[in-house]
């Protein structure tokens, strides 16, 4: 009799173990790929709008309901941060805001040649796209690290010239309903150059003051000023945010206060994630954005 051959087949049990991790593998890699494509063609190009109200005790009970836009961070190329920008015009159209602030790197730093005056031409085309919004009390900007690094006296000739006001260590007063605010501005911090105290001087003691600073760890130092609100960008908010975790890496003075809304010592700060990118053109859990901030007065305050 003909002896049976143990181990011609595969167990069952060992070949749906064995059809299960390639199946597994299968799905990470394809898990992989989609999130590559996404970071890559999909989240990058698809500006969200987040909205948040804020009380600030020493906003006029008059200009309660007052709306300002923030964006930041455009770092203008006509191969990535083009498209976002674009898409970025409409949504605030639809916003109607009162008022629209731009909080610096209009440009960014070349990576491979050291062309800082072609690096600084690109603020011509992405200020000539900012200009197709408006809003009765104006486009406000200060500059950021990279315009500064580039050549930030052509850049800040630019945006001026279109008709965006660059507020340089500068305040400047609005006045609506018989009431009014102070806007300021100061120069890109890692420069060095910035002057809070220069930028202060002469707003009335009391009046509401927004100030826009493009690095948000700055607000430890705003903080010593009466300054109600700090709007800044500078962090892109990481661009890469894993589930539950800190961003994979922020740039210096954006480490602390790198997205959103928060309360530093009497100072409200937002830190907006920007509309452009640097380095990789990529995100990820962290699409570009436009903010819509209501100011409301405290009452409680």
């Amino acid at each position: 009799m003909r002896a049976h051959r143990s181990g011609s087949k595969v167990p069952h049990e060992l070949a749906f173990s064995t059809n299960r991790r390639r199946f597994l593998k299968l799905a990470a890699a394809a898990g992989v790929g989609a999130i590559g494509v996404d970071s890559v063609f999909f989240e990058p190009n698809r500006p969200e709008v987040v909205r948040q109200d804020l009380k600030l005790a020493r906003w006029p009970a008059a200009l309660d309901g007052f709306t300002v836009a923030l964006l930041s961070d455009f770092h203008y190329d006509p191969y990535f941060s083009e498209h976002p920008l674009h898409r970025a015009i409409p949504l605030v159209k639809g916003l109607n805001p009162d008022m629209i602030v731009l909080t610096g790197d209009f440009v960014s730093v070349p990576v491979i040649s050291s062309d800082y005056e072609k690096a600084a031409a690109a603020a011509e085309p992405c200020a000539h796209i900012l200009k197709q919004m408006s809003a009765p009390y104006g486009l406000w900007a200060v500059l950021g690290n990279h315009d500064d690094a580039t050549d930030p006296a052509r850049v800040a000739a630019t945006l001026n010239a279109t008709g965006i006001p660059v507020l340089a260590n500068k305040s400047v007063p609005i006045e609506l309903k018989g009431s009014r605010f102070w806007l300021s501005g100061v120069n890109d911090v890692l420069s060095r150059t910035a002057d809070l105290k220069e930028t202060l001087a002469g707003i009335p003691r009391g009046e509401a003051t927004i100030l826009m600073a493009h690095e948000p760890d700055y607000a430890d130092h705003t903080a010593k000023y009466p300054v109600d609100l700090q709007l800044s960008g500078h962090s892109h908010g990481g661009q890469v945010r894993l589930p539950f975790l800190p961003p994979l890496y922020e740039p210096v003075l954006a480490r602390k206060y790198f997205a959103g809304l928060y309360r530093v010592g009497p100072l409200t700060l937002y830190t907006n994630r920007g509309i452009g990118t640097t380095g990789l053109a990529i995100r990820w859990n962290c699409p570009p954005e436009v903010t819509l901030l209501t100011l409301r007065h405290d009452s409680a305050a």
